[in-house]
Formats: structure tokens, C-alpha cells, sequence
């Protein structure tokens, strides 16, 4: 088995594929030097047993590949990073999506399962692991690399059909979908969190100016490191930058220090002296505060995951799957129905929780 590596090659074999039914879909990507992940390989599976391995850094093959996942009904596996690479590869982004690590959640296996575990479980096939930290940019690539590549896809459908079924059986699979096209909307929308100081829990022993100053510093990292497309940490980790938000250097000399790890940091230095020296905004001025736990309303807190502890075995649900604990506190501090509980988790969480805030 080779990658295809010539545009033409591709063409035809695409051509071939039955696109009439799912395919199934995976990446390999390389992202330790990077902000976005390097697609280095695509592999395509259809349910009649065609397997291609398509090299998406030879030249012409991201013009072969785009229409080919933009029109594709995916079969995936946690999906969310290949989506991002789909993305910011090719430009598009499959039509459909059906993720069976999502399936298997809802189905009762458990969340966050890996491919492997839940091909063994459900078809009793084990699958090698030995590439699992290859190096996919390397040409040419290995028959190990390209065995483990296509292992990738070739259970997907059958993975796919079990689960489905299982999901129907449960009357969950509607519950799921919605789960999987959520998914595929936020890779379609790709909008930063515009609130990323609320999940560096050292956060909520600031004060709003340091608070202030944090979540800009977080946003003038996220935009920097994809405008030069390298690693966020590369130009600033999470405890230099409650550092500086919490007490701002008094000299260049003292932010240059500070900055010593970094040399992507201390090239930006000028840059990040400006993001702390920024008067607070309005925006700043009413923007949500990370809390300190030991202010949290304890009572009504654990009072609201009994809530969904209760809900969750009543469906048969995981509790992380059905509301995590960080959307019970964003719905303690603020009244209003989180985004990402929307759906059918508002419509079984909405009415007992609303109860407990009352």
C-alpha cells in the first residue's frame, strides 16, 4: 500500500470511490511547531472496501482532496482536531459529520474513548499502536506508517453501523447527531473563546484590572500565534501571563526578564508592554469575572449537580456528557441559559435547575 502522490492517480481513484454513501475519514498531522496542524496525510474508506492514502503535501493533491471532503458524509473519530486541519488546509469542511467517539458516549461506553479501545470492543479487533507519535512529514513514509494510516479508516463504517444501532435501540441517536452537527458548526465558525480568562483558574484571585489585563494578554496570544503560526505556549505560557496581568513590570528591563524563556516573547516585548499598558475598555469594564471557588455558592452548586447526577442516571448518561460542572458555575454567576447547554440538554436540565436557582 503507498500514499497516492500524483495528482492524476488521485483524480481517478477519487473518481472511484462510492460517494453515494458515508466515507470514511481521518488525518494524520504534525502541530509541535505550529499554531495550526501540518495535514501531512488523508485517509478515505468507502462502505465497498475502497482504501485510499492520499498525500496532501505532494503538489496538486489539495485540489483533488478539497471537493472530495467538502462533499463527503464523514465517518470520523474525534473529530475535532482533523477538522481544524481540514480547515485550514484545504478550506472546507466535510457536509456531514457522524463522530464515533460522540456515538460511543451516548451509546454507553464511555466518554473520550479512544479508536482503538472501541474497535476491540465492538468488534473484537485489536489494532497496533507503534505509530502513534510518527513522524507523518517524513517521506517516504513506512509500510508500518501506512498500515497503522489505513487501519485508521477501514472499521469506521462497521464502528459506525454498531453504534448506530445501539443508539437507535437507546432512542438516543437524534441526541447524538445534534452533538456531532454542534461540532461541526464550531469548526465551521471558528470563533475564538472571547472569554479565555475564565478557565485559568488562577484567574479568580485577580482583580478586575488584572482580570482585564489577563484576558488581554490571552487574546493577544491566540491572534499572534496563528498570525505566526506558531505553538501558543512558544510565545507566552499561562503562568507568565497571570504573572504579568497580576503585577505588571515598572521597566522594559523587568518585562525582559520576566520574558527571559521565551525568545518568541522577547522579540514581541514592545508589543506586550502595549496589551498591559492599554487603559480597562467598557467591554472590560462589565466583562464576566472568573470566581474564586471558596466564593461559589457551594450549597447551590453541589444542590445543581444533584441535580444532574440524578438526570444523568436517569438517562443512562455520563454527568460530563449531559453538563459540566463549569456550566453550572457560569449558570450560578449569570442567569442566562448557557450557549452549550442548548438543545435537548436545556429541555431535560432547564426546568429542575431553574428550581434550584429560584
Amino acid at each position: 500500500m503507498t500514499a497516492l502522490d500524483l495528482a492524476n492517480d488521485a483524480a481517478a481513484q477519487c473518481a472511484s470511490l462510492d460517494r453515494g454513501a458515508p466515507l470514511a475519514l481521518d488525518t494524520e498531522f504534525m502541530r509541535e511547531r505550529t499554531y495550526f496542524p501540518q495535514l501531512a496525510l488523508v485517509q478515505v474508506a468507502d462502505r465497498a472496501g475502497c482504501i485510499l492514502l492520499i498525500d496532501p503535501v505532494s503538489p496538486g493533491l489539495r485540489e483533488v482532496l478539497a471537493p472530495l471532503v467538502q462533499d463527503a458524509n464523514a465517518l470520523m473519530h474525534s473529530a475535532s482536531e482533523d477538522l481544524v486541519a481540514f480547515r485550514h488546509a484545504l478550506g472546507v469542511l466535510p457536509k456531514q459529520l457522524f463522530d464515533t467517539q460522540i456515538a460511543a458516549a451516548f451509546a454507553g461506553l464511555g466518554p473520550g474513548l479512544g479508536y482503538q479501545a472501541l474497535v476491540h470492543q465492538l468488534l473484537d479487533v485489536t489494532l497496533a499502536k507503534a505509530e502513534t507519535r510518527s513522524d507523518w512529514l517524513r517521506r517516504p513514509l513506512s509500510p508500518e506508517q501506512l498500515a497503522y494510516a489505513a487501519d485508521d479508516v477501514v472499521h469506521l463504517h462497521a464502528v459506525a453501523d454498531a453504534l448506530t444501532a445501539r443508539l437507535g435501540a437507546a432512542n438516543r441517536l437524534e441526541w447524538a447527531l445534534a452533538d456531532m452537527s454542534r461540532m461541526l458548526e464550531t469548526a465551521r465558525a471558528d470563533r475564538e473563546d472571547p472569554q479565555p480568562h475564565l478557565s485559568i483558574r488562577p484567574a479568580a484571585l485577580l482583580d478586575r484590572p488584572a482580570q482585564a489585563r489577563l484576558r488581554r494578554l490571552l487574546l493577544w496570544r491566540e491572534l499572534t500565534a496563528q498570525q505566526k503560526d506558531l505553538p501558543k505556549k512558544w510565545l507566552m505560557d499561562n503562568d507568565v501571563a497571570v504573572q504579568l496581568a497580576r503585577r505588571p513590570p515598572s521597566s522594559a528591563q523587568a518585562l525582559a526578564a520576566l520574558l527571559e524563556g521565551s525568545r518568541s516573547a522577547k522579540r514581541l516585548q514592545d508589543a506586550i508592554a502595549e496589551v498591559l499598558e492599554a487603559p480597562m475598555s467598557d467591554d472590560e469594564a462589565t466583562m464576566p469575572l472568573a470566581r474564586d471557588g471558596e466564593r461559589t455558592d457551594k450549597t447551590r452548586l453541589k444542590a445543581m449537580q444533584a441535580v444532574v447526577a440524578e438526570r444523568a442516571v436517569a438517562l443512562d448518561l455520563p454527568e460530563g456528557l449531559l453538563c459540566a460542572r463549569r456550566h453550572l458555575e457560569a449558570l450560578l454567576a449569570n442567569p442566562e441559559w448557557p450557549a452549550l447547554l442548548e438543545g435537548w440538554r436545556r429541555e431535560v436540565l432547564e426546568p429542575p435547575l431553574r428550581r434550584v436557582l429560584s
